[in-house]
């Protein structure tokens, strides 16, 4: 009995939607995470009857056909590129993006990322790096005896030291953005990496080009909806509910069916 795969095959979608939304639900304080969404595509269809075709007793073309599906699957689990809220820290390198873009990071093995997260640090050598302690893009030292630092809109950091009135310019921060943002691959630490999808990054100056720019002091928070996730998380358990007893019920047919004497 078909039923007993289709049904399968919900239950399974189901399933995979509650792990997205777990998933979601764990990265709620994660620093400018963007919530995925799971997507779903019939399977193929199974033709009994065309539409279209003629029939044999009368000759009358057919107005529709039978088609029998078979399932779901998963089509894609999407990410919700929209900005979370901007919230205050304080911190002279904690850094929120309003708007598009994504700031560059070069890994050990000398390959580029992507990032949104703008908890950034002072490494040991003074140079700006993320969290993990990878450097960002393009580099940027800050003086051990710079006694602080201001970051503009647009990028441009300087320092201040005691001995100077004027603030000094150490460098400007760029941002990349790419055409499909959603092709993005998550490496994790809050990481992306360029894929054939995402298309070619694009690095320039904040502000220009369709950018965002920069918001010294402030963090992006995650986009996750905790209301919106509770209510399809709900959702999902229903339907893997209802599937579970689409099975139980050809289960029954089919008892029935072997027991007709």
């Amino acid at each position: 009995m078909r039923a007993l795969v289709i049904a399968a095959t919900g239950m399974q979608a189901q399933s995979m939607r509650v792990e997205v939304i777990s998933n979601n639900l764990a990265n709620m304080s994660t620093t400018a995470y963007n919530a995925r969404r799971a997507e779903f595509a019939d399977l193929h269809y199974q033709q009994i009857q065309r539409a279209g075709t003629v029939n044999a007793l009368t000759g009358a073309v057919l107005p529709a056909g039978v088609q029998i599906g078979l399932g779901v699957r998963a089509a894609a689990v999407s990410m919700d590129v929209r900005q979370g809220a901007v919230i205050a820290t304080g911190g002279e390198l904690d850094l929120a993006i309003e708007g598009n873009g994504y700031i560059e990071v070069e890994l050990p093995n000398g390959t580029a990322a992507y990032t949104r997260d703008g908890a950034l640090k002072r490494g040991p050598d003074g140079r700006i790096v993320t969290s993990e302690g990878f450097p960002i893009v393009p580099d940027i030292t800050i003086p051990e005896e710079a006694r602080a630092v201001e970051i503009n809109a647009a990028g441009e950091v300087y320092a201040r030291f005691d001995d100077q009135v004027e603030p000094q310019l150490l460098g400007r921060l760029t941002l990349v953005t790419f055409i499909n943002q959603k092709g993005l691959e998550a490496i994790g630490g809050n990481l992306y990496r360029e894929t054939p999808a995402s298309g070619q990054p694009n690095p320039g100056d904040p502000g220009t080009d369709g950018r965002g720019t920069f918001r010294q002091g402030y963090l992006e928070e995650s986009s996750v909806d905790a209301v919106r996730e509770i209510t399809e998380l709900i959702e999902a358990q229903r339907g893997y509910e209802l599937n579970a007893k689409v099975i139980t019920a050809a289960d029954q047919m089919l008892g029935a069916t072997t027991q007709i004497r």
